[in-house]
């Protein structure tokens, strides 16, 4: 990334390794090995031998396909709703999706808030060193050039080793212009477009998206807005009420 806004940003991503199922050693480890890699452009690992602008990019319709899962997430702050993408990112979507039907997710807690970053969450310990995927070990990301961490991006949390996504995921809330120095050869048109309305770009080749927000982003902001601590954990608790599944994508 060329600018210096969206340098800044992959400075604070570079700090912000998802700990999910680690201990504070090994966040620490994964940071710095992050900060070893911000030469490259995220995105690249996106970038095929296509034309961009011809893929479809189903996180900029608000209207869910028939190929899409919907849920309902309820809140303390009030309620989301989610498209997911089985086509995209299948196995992030149905280990969501089992954990959603399961209950697993009820009353959890959104454990880490970054105002104009993101809100994790979907950690049992409430700590991001806690949860694991319903296989029982971790999975690995899964990278579309078809899915972006745009404003309201629903993507999976992990440690430095891709293989680690567990039931952590997290929603991108940053809500900036961070478009400048996205290339046309490594983003779709639409995509740059988008990043005008926030995002994270940084992010991008690095962790799996397999939702966006559809309605409730008022309430992603209530939430990322929360006084926190040094250690970005809410002073109050903000959880997670229910997830109720609206619909299932057909096979």
């Amino acid at each position: 990334m060329k600018t210096k806004k969206l340098l800044l940003s992959m400075g604070l991503a570079a700090t912000l390794v998802f700990g999910a199922g680690c201990t504070q050693n090994n966040v620490k480890t994964a940071t710095s090995s992050t900060e070893n890699s911000t030469e490259k452009t995220t995105a690249s690992s996106t970038k095929e031998s296509v034309d961009l602008n011809s893929l479809a990019l189903p996180q900029l319709d608000k209207k869910v396909a028939e190929n899409e899962d919907l849920i309902e997430m309820v809140t303390t702050k009030g309620t989301i709703k989610i498209k997911l993408f089985p086509t995209l990112a299948p196995k992030a979507v149905e280990n969501f999706m089992t954990h959603a039907k399961d209950g697993y997710y009820n009353g959890l807690t959104f454990h880490r808030v970054i105002k104009d970053f993101m809100i994790q969450g979907g950690d049992p310990k409430g700590d991001g060193t806690g949860g694991e995927s319903i296989w029982g070990k971790g999975f690995e990301t899964e990278i579309s050039n078809q899915l972006y961490n745009i404003r309201g991006a629903l993507s999976m949390a992990r440690t430095q080793d891709p293989n680690s996504n567990g039931s952590q995921f997290f929603i991108v809330q940053n809500s900036e212009d961070v478009h400048d120095g996205l290339l046309k050869e490594d983003y779709p048109q639409a995509i740059i477009n988008a990043y005008k309305n926030g995002g994270y770009p940084t992010l991008d080749g690095e962790y799996t998206v397999f939702g966006q927000v559809i309605e409730g982003m008022d309430v992603v902001d209530k939430i990322a807005a929360v006084e926190t601590n040094s250690s970005d954990k809410p002073k109050e608790d903000i959880k997670i009420e229910k997830i109720t599944i609206l619909q299932e994508a057909k096979k």
